[in-house]
């Protein structure tokens, strides 16, 4: 098991303005697992008790409707925390979060938290930035639901997914999604993600295979997210 003061992975997330004391005493009391692709790291309505630490692998987090459709509001990748939120409100948390491929995690306790919380300032107000980074992204994917087509909403979702996600030797998007996945990203039926898919491929714009997506025309993208 990885020490948390030593651990790379901390530099990119809010864990890096604790001290080497703090840092020891979340390591003395963390647990680290792995979590198989499709497992899921917490359930909507579900007590947290705590924060994870996404070691590697990428997790979607999302929350299902009042008509049983689910709707991914966002992909978090290695080097973030979750679960913040329901840890500073004491509330269960009102998202679910199931992972994509295999991924690294480690578990720290709601105590160990709440104490550096109260006394590192430096910790607090970066959790309470990425909080305020988390709601501009609602704010924005609910502008986006009400104002963009799911056409737009496809060409963005990609461009997203190619500047995040880096690309593999072959150029395709270093992440695989499901159709599903992808309709639950841009808020429709699977049926219409996938026409639409077929469409920007029969326009040269990308190009798959499975699960394999490459992008070959970014302009045309940007174009379609403007609204030309």
């Amino acid at each position: 098991m990885g020490k948390c003061e030593q651990c790379i992975v901390r530099k990119f997330n809010s864990l890096k303005h604790l001290s080497k004391e703090e840092l020891l005493r979340m390591s003395a009391c963390k647990t680290s697992k792995t979590i198989k692709k499709g497992e899921v790291l917490f359930e909507e309505g579900e007590h947290l008790n705590g924060v994870f630490c996404i070691k590697d692998g990428v997790c979607k987090v999302s929350k299902m409707s009042e008509n049983g459709r689910n709707q991914i509001i966002s992909l978090v990748q290695k080097g973030n925390l979750i679960g913040e939120r329901s840890l500073v409100s004491d509330e269960v948390s009102n998202l679910k979060a199931v992972a994509l491929n295999d991924m690294e995690i480690c578990f720290i306790p709601r105590e160990e938290i709440i104490r550096d919380l109260e006394k590192n300032n430096a910790f607090t107000m970066s959790v309470l930035k990425d909080m305020a980074n988390s709601l501009k992204s609602a704010d924005n994917l609910i502008v986006d639901m009400a104002q963009k087509t799911v056409k737009q909403r496809l060409a963005e979702t990609l461009l997203h997914l190619h500047t995040k996600f880096n690309t593999d030797s072959e150029g395709n998007i270093d992440l695989h999604l499901s159709r599903e996945d992808i309709a639950n990203i841009i808020g429709t039926a699977t049926e219409s993600a996938i026409r639409l898919l077929s469409e920007f491929k029969k326009n040269k714009i990308i190009e798959f295979k499975g699960k394999e997506i490459k992008i070959l025309d970014i302009a045309a993208l940007e174009k379609i997210i403007h609204g030309f």
